[in-house]
């Protein structure tokens, strides 16, 4: 009894010390049991692999096996979940399917976790029909599926782009006595709402308005998104205002993709009526909610309330990111702050960014559009990658300072790269060359183009 009693308090370390990550106090507190004579049992050891599997891996993990037959101990069901589980989020369906073998190998019946975890890893990875072997496989050893198999089923087909065959099974489940949750409903609609099928995602909405389930703010905020990402601003915002008249906590998501269309649209004033409805309801910033609203005041030309909110947000303990800078960046270039801009840009490196292409373009295209031509091609020439936005820019620039055969040649070498630029800048060098006498020149560039699309095509 003491003993029992002694394994379980064992356990509760382990999983506690497993929670904080720490898996040398985790070992150690197994061996100093070991050493006073309390022996660890099957649910020491599955707690053990469990935290292997999501902090040092699935190798990692499945060596604990032999160190429990070693005790005596023999893996149950939980032990190879545990493991298939682990391999599922390294997105390896050849070793889930190796685990599951080996579980049937050793006398183990897989049970209802176990097929939803492989199914999940099969869609994750790509192997749709595969999954669908395994749930077929279930049913034909009569395990009854729980509402997470469907709703595995449901996700991975939406997942995998098949948003139409996974509403078809959502219905064929439901005529069949499946009752969906609030959970299987958000599935079926962003994956809907992905697929550009807006209307079939509201009728979904409705439908689970007029169930025993309430929508809940995944639910409204994935819709809206949609709504504003296909152009349907005037039901997007319906779907904003009436998540708040019904007393739905609406977070951080669902107000930046509102102010986000607000400042698409150009309706700046709404959008900033947004923003302090949304700090008087006291919802807590992220990262992506500074960049929103630091965006909006660089539009509005409120470049100092921007780098305040920028001090701010690093006050409050978050990291502003490369988004953050170009943001600024752009704000500077568009009142012809180039100076202020580049001082930013060399603050990014300081800081150690990886990625400064989006910073780059935003200098570029604010000195070409202000006519500081020369500038930007000083600042392109210093760019260590470039991608189709940076040639548009500069190419566009040049053109418009009537440098035609400088722009060809960028032009050439941008297609010898691999980008591309818009097709009516491709016709206006031309177009350029031929008036200021260029015609070889144009010839050539018009050769390049059509060498480009063929390659496109093989």
């Amino acid at each position: 009894m003491i003993r029992g009693l002694s394994t379980c308090l064992l356990n509760v370390c382990v999983a506690s010390l497993c929670k904080a990550r720490n898996l040398k106090k985790a070992e150690a507190v197994i061996i100093d049991g070991i050493r006073l004579g309390c022996l660890p049992d099957v649910v020491t050891y599955n707690t053990l692999i469990d935290a292997y599997c999501w902090l040092k891996g699935i190798d990692a993990a499945y060596s604990i096996i032999y160190r429990m037959r070693e005790a005596g101990i023999k893996p149950d069901v939980i032990t190879y979940n545990s493991l298939i589980a682990g391999a599922s989020r390294h997105g390896s369906p050849s070793r889930s399917l190796q685990l599951f073998e080996e579980m049937l190998q050793v006398g183990l019946v897989p049970d209802v976790w176990s097929y939803n975890t492989l199914m999940h890893c099969l869609f994750k990875c790509g192997h749709t029909e595969g999954a669908f072997k395994i749930y077929v496989e279930m049913s034909s050893k009569s395990i009854s599926p729980s509402s997470t198999t469907y709703n595995t089923l449901i996700n991975g087909l939406c997942k995998s782009g098949k948003a139409v065959s996974g509403l078809r099974l959502f219905k064929y489940l439901k005529r069949h006595g499946f009752t969906p949750e609030v959970i299987t409903y958000n599935t079926i609609i962003d994956g809907l709402c992905k697929s550009g099928r807006l209307a079939e995602a509201r009728r979904i909405l409705k439908e689970l308005v007029e169930s025993d389930y309430d929508p809940n703010v995944i639910t409204y905020t994935t819709v809206m998104k949609c709504c504003f990402r296909h152009g349907k601003f005037e039901q997007g915002f319906q779907i904003f205002d009436g998540m708040i008249e019904k007393g739905y906590t609406t977070d951080v998501f669902a107000y930046c993709a509102a102010i986000s269309a607000l400042v698409k649209r150009g309706n700046l004033e709404d959008a900033s009526l947004c923003v302090e409805k949304m700090l008087r309801n006291g919802i807590n910033l992220d990262a992506a909610c500074y960049n929103t609203i630091v965006y909006l005041q660089c539009k509005e030309g409120n470049l100092d309330y921007a780098f305040q909110l920028v001090n701010e947000m690093e006050e409050a303990g978050i990291a502003s990111d490369h988004y953050t800078y170009s943001i600024l960046i752009d704000g500077l270039c568009k009142l012809k702050h180039f100076n202020a801009a580049k001082e930013q840009l060399d603050n990014m490196k300081m800081r150690g960014f990886n990625s400064h292409l989006v910073a780059y373009n935003c200098l570029i295209d604010g000195l070409c559009k202000h006519g500081e031509v020369n500038l930007a091609l000083t600042v392109f020439e210093n760019m260590e990658h470039k991608d189709d936005f940076t040639y548009t820019s500069i190419v566009h620039g040049l053109c418009r300072n009537r440098r035609f055969h400088k722009a060809s040649k960028l032009l050439r070498n941008c297609l010898k790269e691999g980008n591309s630029v818009l097709s009516s800048i491709h016709r206006a060098v031309i177009a350029g060359l031929r008036i200021a006498g260029f015609k070889k020149d144009a010839r050539k560039l018009r050769e390049s183009l059509r060498i480009a699309r063929l390659s496109q095509y093989n």
